[in-house]
């Protein structure tokens, strides 16, 4: 017997996406096509495979399909797919509610002051609900492949906060999605638009579209297949157009951009596979917090049969951006996530991927400069990641790394440091780099100054992930890898002369300032390094940069307390009121301003910023 049908309430999540799906995307109707035709392909898909295993899910029916048709009389359209189909607690999970983890960042994109994008329509698992725009209701119905016709699941919804659930009668397996089409969404009740959508979105699905013939502007029972309905990839390269390529990026990716570049290669041999792996020209939304699983990385197929989403397998996480598939001659059908994790076929594969993607990206820097500035503005930070995380290819990646420069074009970070290398003064034997957390902090900090007004140029690095990154990146083409912040500035015989006298006149002002500043500071230096400024931090080799420091500890992460090294200029006005002032008090300020405006400048933060203002406010006053 039957359960009876009950009403639930959609989450609170989901109810949101339906208001800004339906009331935001008008401009692009026919998404909801695409979409629900690439959710039945994956239900086949997921039939596919676990038909390998279980040969009786598909028996009876064994030729997968998916069916689009209309009822101009009903004012319906129908998708029907006869891939796995869903239980009642997968339709309550996959339609009731939103796993997805990207949900809450696609309400804030939705709902933010730029018009809302269709482009972000799929990335986070809610695709479905773009029915919503052209239908005031819609039904679902399905059944589980391995389960029998009693157990059938209907579905139904205005979307307006509430759904019934029913167990019917089903007697076909898989899923029907039937729209009940507004009152003024007449052009999706004609063949002909339908199938143009088709065309234009979903040519490449690998399973066959079928529509019903029509004959008197009538659908009659008989079907015909509308699509190429065929791997694009498995497909010679001569045979594909641009547009191919294109159109199957948009139904892969589900975007609405198209793709920047790609990639497609077959390789024959002991092992033979086939790749064709894109670059987006926008980064996905969920690309930094992972989201729906079956929409992310790169897709895995074995002789055509779709095994899984796998791009933690076939790709770093550095190259997370890129969309594909991969189709393997050699892996064993039955291949599951944990033998994928140790596999030494998979390994090969990966490293061809990562080879062919790293070759993509060096051809767009070296023949299409426009393309890769659009790479690099959407995807540098990504690709950074992997100086740290794949020390076979640091060097190649290191090699598409930009950064701004004190000899480059302002903000814009253009010089790579191969750039900077050709530039190198004669007797240079260091790339110099400062971090910050800002360019302006980077461009104004007191430590480049020395560097300035010899005309060695700096790299500007103020990207956050730049001082984690660096630590990675010592050396590079034979060239060390030196923050102008750590360590010894390099002189020459001359300037070390210089130095020694500067440092051995100002021992009793040095002396004065370590008493004055006590346990603040581990030691206090002429600088090397200044020129303008009265004073700035120096660090160790290995010392954390003080504003990553910050950002760390303002994460919730303990960060040992380090005492810094404060460098002087002891020419400088404000210093030379230090070693005259007589009274204590002002000098002890004085001291300690010269230690908060290195530390301010070096982006670390005040241990105690109202006694700053203070400190400062007496000093002005005098």
């Amino acid at each position: 017997m039957n359960a009876p049908a009950e009403t639930r309430k959609f989450e609170a999540e989901v109810a949101q996406v339906l208001h800004l799906v339906t009331h935001s995307l008008y401009s692009h109707k026919e998404i909801f096509l695409r979409e629900l035709i690439s959710n039945a392909s994956d239900a086949c898909d997921k039939l596919r495979f676990e038909s390998i295993a279980n040969p009786e899910l598909s028996a009876g029916d064994s030729e997968l399909h998916i069916d689009v048709s209309w009822d101009p009389d009903a004012r319906t359209v129908t998708v029907r797919d006869n891939g796995i189909g869903m239980t009642r607690d997968e339709v309550v999970a996959n339609i009731g509610t939103i796993a997805s983890s990207g949900t809450r960042r696609f309400l804030e994109a939705m709902s933010g002051e730029q018009k809302a994008d269709a482009r972000l329509i799929g990335q986070f698992g809610v695709g479905f609900y773009s029915a919503f725009v052209v239908a005031d209701k819609v039904t679902v119905l399905t059944r589980r492949a391995d389960a029998p016709e009693s157990e059938g699941v209907k579905w139904e919804s205005d979307g307006k906060g509430e759904y019934s659930l029913e167990q019917v009668d089903e007697p076909l397996r898989g899923t029907a999605v039937i729209l009940h089409l507004k009152a003024d969404e007449d052009e999706f009740l004609k063949r002909w638009q339908l199938r143009s959508l088709i065309t234009r979105y979903s040519d490449h699905v690998a399973f066959p579209i079928r529509m019903p013939k029509e004959k008197d502007d009538k659908p009659t029972d008989e079907f015909e297949t509308i699509n190429a309905a065929s791997a694009l990839w498995t497909k010679p390269k001569s045979e594909i157009s641009d547009e191919d390529y294109q159109s199957f990026y948009k139904s892969l990716g589900h975007d609405f951009n198209d793709a920047l570049a790609w990639t497609h290669n077959r390789v024959e041999g002991s092992q033979s596979f086939t790749t064709l792996l894109y670059l987006p020209s926008q980064p996905p939304f969920d690309l930094m917090m992972g989201g729906r699983d079956e929409r992310k990385g790169l897709k895995l197929y074995i002789k055509r049969v779709f095994i899984m989403d796998a791009a933690e397998e076939l790709l770093p996480n550095y190259l997370r951006f890129v969309r594909g598939v991969v189709d393997a001659d050699d892996l064993p059908l039955n291949v599951s996530r944990e033998i994928l994790q140790h596999n030494r076929q998979l390994e090969r594969i990966k490293a061809a991927c990562v080879k062919r993607v790293l070759d993509l990206i060096e051809k767009l820097a070296k023949d299409e400069p426009e393309k890769f500035a659009t790479f690099y503005k959407a995807f540098g930070n990504t690709l950074k990641e992997g100086i740290s995380e794949d020390a076979n290819n640091r060097e190649r990646i290191a090699k598409l790394l930009r950064f701004a420069s004190t000899k480059g074009d302002g903000t814009s970070q253009t010089t790579s440091l191969d750039d900077y290398i050709g530039r190198m003064a004669v007797g240079q034997d260091a790339i110099w780099y400062i971090t910050a957390d800002s360019y302006a902090s980077a461009f104004g900090s007191p430590q480049l100054e020395a560097f300035k007004a010899k005309g060695i140029e700096v790299l500007l690095m103020s990207d956050r992930i730049d001082e984690w990154m660096i630590g990675s990146l010592s050396e590079y083409d034979g060239k060390k890898l030196k923050s102008v912040a750590k360590g010894e500035v390099p002189l020459d015989e001359a300037d070390k002369k210089k130095q020694e006298e500067a440092t051995k006149e100002a021992e009793p002002l040095l002396k004065k300032l370590k008493e004055l500043l006590g346990d603040r500071v581990g030691e206090v230096k002429v600088s090397a390094r200044l020129t303008d400024s009265p004073s700035c931090l120096a660090l160790s080799d290995y010392e954390m940069a003080p504003h990553l420091a910050r950002l760390l500890r303002e994460a919730g992460q303990d960060m040992p307390e380090s005492k810094p090294t404060l460098e002087i200029n002891p020419q400088h006005a404000l210093v030379k009121r230090v070693e005259t002032e007589a009274d204590e008090a002002k000098a002890r300020d004085l001291a300690t301003l010269l230690l908060e405006q290195a530390e301010i400048s070096a982006g670390a933060q005040l241990p105690d910023p109202a006694a700053f203002v203070q400190r400062m406010n007496r000093v002005l006053l005098g």
